[in-house]
C-alpha cells in the first residue's frame, strides 16, 4: 500500500473527499486526519488517527527488536562457548534470560517511542502547528486512480507527498473489526 499526505486548511472540503472516496470504494480505515484541533475534525466527522499512531512506538519498538535480536544470541552463543550448557540446568536458563533481554528490549524502544512524535510526522509537525491540516490516505496500486480522480475535483488540498502506509492486512483486520462492532 502507499500513502499519499495532503495539506488542507478546510475541514468541510476534507470531510467532502473522505465521502467521495469512501463512496468509491475506500474505506475509512484508509483515511486519517492529523490535526491540532482534534474536537473540530471529530465535529466533520472526519477519522482522526488514533494516540498510538501519533506516537512512535511500533518504529521505536522494531528498533528494539534490531538490538535485542543480537543481544539473545550474544547469551545464548556465549552461554554454549563457555560450556555454561552442559551443567544439569542445560539450555533453559539461558533461554529464558535471552527471552527476557529480547522482551526487555522491545518494551524499552516502544517506552522511548511513546514520548517522541511519529517518524512519518515530524515533517509535518511545523504545518500542523500552524493550524493546518494533514489528511492521508492509503492505498493499495488498484486504487491509485480512484484517489486521483477525487483529489483532483479539490483544489484546495496541496499534495504533500507520498510514503509507507500500514499493511494491507492490517487495514483489512481494521475493516473487518469495524463491522463487527456495528453489527453487536
Amino acid at each position: 500500500m502507499n500513502r499519499h499526505y495532503y495539506i488542507s486548511d478546510n475541514l468541510d472540503d476534507l470531510e467532502a473527499v473522505e465521502n467521495e472516496l469512501e463512496a468509491n470504494g475506500i474505506n475509512s480505515e484508509q483515511i486519517h486526519v492529523l490535526s491540532e484541533h482534534v474536537a473540530d475534525v471529530e465535529q466533520h466527522h472526519l477519522h482522526e488517527i488514533n494516540s498510538l499512531m501519533e506516537q512512535d512506538v511500533v518504529h521505536s519498538g522494531e528498533i528494539g527488536a534490531v538490538i535485542g535480536l543480537p543481544l539473545a544470541a550474544l547469551v545464548l552463543g556465549g552461554a554454549y562457548w563457555l560450556g555454561w550448557t552442559e551443567s544439569v540446568a542445560g539450555w533453559m536458563p539461558f533461554i529464558f534470560l535471552a527471552v527476557v533481554i529480547f522482551g526487555f528490549c522491545i518494551w524499552e524502544g516502544g517506552f522511548f517511542g511513546i514520548q517522541v512524535p511519529n517518524a512519518h510526522f515530524r515533517s509535518f509537525k511545523q504545518v500542523v502547528e500552524e493550524g493546518k491540516h494533514i489528511f492521508f490516505v492509503d492505498v493499495e496500486p488498484n486504487q491509485e486512480p480512484v484517489l486521483d480522480g477525487v483529489i483532483e475535483h479539490h483544489p484546495l488540498l496541496k499534495i504533500a507527498g507520498t510514503g509507507t502506509a500500514a499493511p494491507h492486512w492490517t487495514v483489512a483486520w481494521l475493516h473487518r473489526w469495524h463491522q463487527f462492532k456495528r453489527t453487536i
